[in-house]
């Protein structure tokens, strides 16, 4: 019997319990929130935005406390795109609670970015420049 890993993954998301794993600290959920907000309007290809990725690691040092801490955090939420997107990832990266958090976050983004593009995309968009996670081009 062949179980897909992204269904495992959810069923490990529900489990109670010390399989659970522990809640974001409060750096951790606003880095995670800059982070996911700047991609989710790179996602809806706003016009004049680019990943800035020495800015938003040394932004992700700041409040982390170091820039291992900062691409651990990167890590942890590329491995919840992949997993979510059904793509293979590194299991060892994939934090259950980032996912989570991402996942609301970029729902709640995205729908506003959807819903009055021109507004969001430059508030969204120039809150992420003056954070160091986006540029403009």
């Amino acid at each position: 019997m062949s179980i897909k890993l992204p269904a495992v993954v959810m069923l490990a998301m529900m489990m109670p319990g010390p399989s659970r794993a522990a809640a974001l600290t409060d750096a951790e959920a606003t880095f995670l929130d800059q982070l996911v907000t700047a991609s989710a309007v790179l996602e809806q290809r706003c016009d004049g935005y680019e990943v800035d990725g020495a800015g938003g690691v040394q932004l992700g040092a700041r409040l982390l406390g170091s820039p291992d801490a900062a691409m651990a955090m990167i890590d942890a939420y590329a491995a919840a795109i992949k997993a979510r997107d059904g793509e293979s990832y590194d299991p060892g990266k994939f934090r259950p609670e980032v996912s989570e958090v991402a996942g609301k976050t970029f729902r709640r983004v995205r729908s506003d970015l959807i819903e009055n593009p021109k507004r969001a995309c430059a508030g969204y968009g120039d809150d992420s420049v003056e954070r160091g996670l986006l540029r403009r081009y």
